[in-house]
């Protein structure tokens, strides 16, 4: 990081800390206007900031993972949410078809190494989204994973290289569904079948009474995050 990237968060950190969720979303598209970005998987807390950061500045720029093997039903929110927003959410994807991967890695990866499978279809398309930008801005939340717990509302992310902002890092759960509700934000309807937590079709599972809400996640194997916000 320069020390003038170094500068700019080291001032405003602490700060941040005391902000909303628009105020965090503003700082960061006005220091970084244009090349900051929303990262979107169209769960609950995305489209709650998608709707905030419409709200701020109209021209927002929203980017998605299309892994190839989303639900039907994310396909058609992110659809939806840009016919709302009059916006156009680029799908980022990986260098691989579904059947190239198939063909050069194994058939059905996600049932042998989900690792890999995410570090194909998520992580390096990730990686090289982000290595055009100067920040991004996601739904992150510090209570879904003990992965998540420190992070800042602004913070440098080390894995990437870039000044990361995380406007709903001190959201609850509830929270997040009042604002929905109180802004007639669209949302997944998957979310009413329980499904806190959606990502692909292979790897994402209902979660049953008492579950963590992450359970429905790579369920059977040890993993817990995607590896796009696991810390250093």
């Amino acid at each position: 990081m320069s020390t003038a990237a170094q500068d700019k968060i080291d001032a405003v950190q602490a700060s941040a800390e005391g902000w909303s969720a628009e105020e965090v979303v503003r700082w960061g598209l006005a220091e970084f206007h244009p090349h900051a970005a929303i990262a979107s998987s169209f769960g609950a807390e995305d489209v709650a900031l998608i709707d905030i950061a419409a709200r701020v500045r109209p021209e927002i720029r929203v980017f998605t993972l299309d892994t190839d093997f989303l639900f039907a039903e994310t396909y058609e929110l992110i659809d939806t949410i840009e016919r709302k927003y009059g916006i156009q959410v680029e799908r980022v994807k990986s260098l691989y078809t579904p059947e190239q991967q198939a063909a050069k890695v194994a058939p059905k990866l996600w049932t042998i190494d989900p690792n890999q499978c995410c570090s194909l279809r998520k992580v390096e398309p990730l990686k090289a989204k982000l290595a055009g930008l100067s920040a991004w801005i996601t739904g992150i939340r510090r209570d879904q994973a003990p992965t998540r717990a420190n992070a800042k509302k602004i913070e440098w992310d080390k894995s990437f290289g870039l000044v990361k902002c995380n406007p709903l890092a001190d959201w609850t759960w509830e929270n997040v569904w009042e604002y929905i509700r109180e802004h007639d934000v669209p949302y997944n309807p998957l979310h009413e079948q329980n499904y806190p937590s959606i990502g692909c079709v292979q790897c994402t599972r209902q979660v049953q009474p008492g579950e963590d809400p992450r359970a429905g996640r790579w369920s059977g194997f040890a993993k817990k995050e995607c590896g796009l916000h696991a810390p250093e």
